[in-house]
């Protein structure tokens, strides 16, 4: 993370500068757990305003891209301008943390908090646990027989796909932040496909194309998709682009690592596929 914190001051008390000063922090962090999280930029612009509008903080300017924020203030009755940039990388999307903050503004604008409650309030939605690694993983297997079902698949094809989705996120979660987005969903993308792939030959089920479709959906990037679509909409296109092409790099990943699942399986087991 880079931030950057600049101030012009002309004379006043140090009490008033650290205040304001903080005040535009909280806006800023408000934005930044939104963003992280996966909302859509005219959110995470609404949510900064709303927060600096109820604090005081005149001439508030929010400039945010998928990837980053910048923000400006200036104290009302006062020359003093404050600045702030923060880097924040694209990663995946806890909706639940989107919601809490979209709560939280808006409780703020009723005046329901001071500015240390506020900020007290923020730290533990920033802090709030996610799901068991174990459900995750569950709710992934399950995810995948389920979608097989919809595109068609039968019994042994859905408990197929269950298998794949729960040996696919396992596999995430086990090389979370030790190999590369790109490879993550290149490599999950051929481990669930093949295994598919290895039970199709095996004689268990009759269409692979609907347990590899099952199989791999947990890594679809349906929420970064949507936002980007939304985004471009709204006229943010920059960010729109770039949370599209987020997505699309990982369609392609998806599509190399089943491309080599078929490739290895048709090298393993001929005829067969």
């Amino acid at each position: 993370m880079q931030e950057e914190i600049r101030e012009n001051t002309q004379q006043t008390s140090p009490s008033a500068e650290r205040g304001n000063l903080e005040d535009l922090e909280l806006a800023v962090e408000a934005g930044r757990i939104l963003l992280e999280n996966g909302a859509e930029i005219s959110r995470v612009e609404e949510t900064m305003e709303r927060i600096a509008r109820h604090f005081g903080i005149a001439d508030a300017q929010f400039f945010v891209l998928s990837n980053g924020i910048f923000a400006t203030g200036m104290q009302e009755g006062c020359q003093r301008t404050y600045a702030k940039v923060l880097h924040i990388p694209v990663c995946g999307a806890r909706l639940d943390k989107v919601a809490a903050v979209n709560q939280f503004s808006r409780e703020i604008e009723a005046g329901a908090y001071t500015a240390a409650d506020a900020r007290q309030a923020l730290q533990r939605i920033r802090q709030l646990p996610g799901r068991p690694r174990g459900q995750q993983i569950l709710a992934a297997g399950i995810g995948s027989a389920c979608f097989c079902y919809l595109f068609g698949g039968r019994g042994a094809e859905c408990l197929a796909s269950l298998a794949a989705g729960l040996l696919l996120y396992a596999f995430l979660c086990l090389t979370a932040r030790r190999i590369s987005k790109i490879m993550s969903n290149l490599c999950g993308a051929a481990l669930a496909a093949f295994f598919c792939v290895a039970c199709y030959a095996c004689g268990f089920g009759e269409t692979l194309g609907r347990m590899v479709v099952g199989a791999v959906i947990p890594l679809i990037p349906g929420v970064s998709f949507t936002n980007g679509i939304r985004d471009i909409a709204d006229g943010d296109y920059l960010s729109g682009t770039i949370r599209l092409l987020d997505a699309l790099l990982v369609y392609v990943c998806i599509a190399i690592g089943v491309g080599l699942a078929f490739w290895l399986g048709q090298r393993i087991f001929g005829g067969v596929l």
